[in-house]
């Protein structure tokens, strides 16, 4: 199974990793969507969310963007990290996940 995070301002993707407003979780299991959270996480702390995204059995993340620092924490979390996402819904970003059609480009955070 996976577990795919979802940075979200709104009800879709939050282009500044570090300071959305909840994270979509998402299970996956052969192909399909099993499951769906949504959680707010803890008050922004540089360095602070791949460890707690970690706890939750996080496997993946679809992001708009992200600092090289937390791209460094997810790698040493051994979590899977998308960059330059649109911002779309979470079910539409995870489906594409699925189909291989999830379309990324540069990463769009800045620091």
């Amino acid at each position: 199974m996976k577990r795919i995070a979802i940075p979200l301002e709104n009800g879709r993707l939050c282009s500044h990793f570090g300071h959305c407003e909840q994270f979509a979780i998402i299970d996956v299991e052969n192909n399909t969507i099993t499951g769906e959270e949504l959680l707010t996480p803890p008050p922004h702390e540089p360095g602070l969310l791949p460890a707690w995204l970690a706890q939750k059995g996080v496997t993946d993340v679809i992001a708009g963007g992200m600092g090289q620092r937390a791209l460094d924490l997810f790698a040493a979390q051994q979590i899977h990290v998308n960059v330059g996402a649109q911002p779309k819904n979470p079910a539409d970003l995870v489906k594409e996940w699925i189909n291989k059609t999830l379309q990324t480009g540069a990463n769009v955070c800045d620091h």
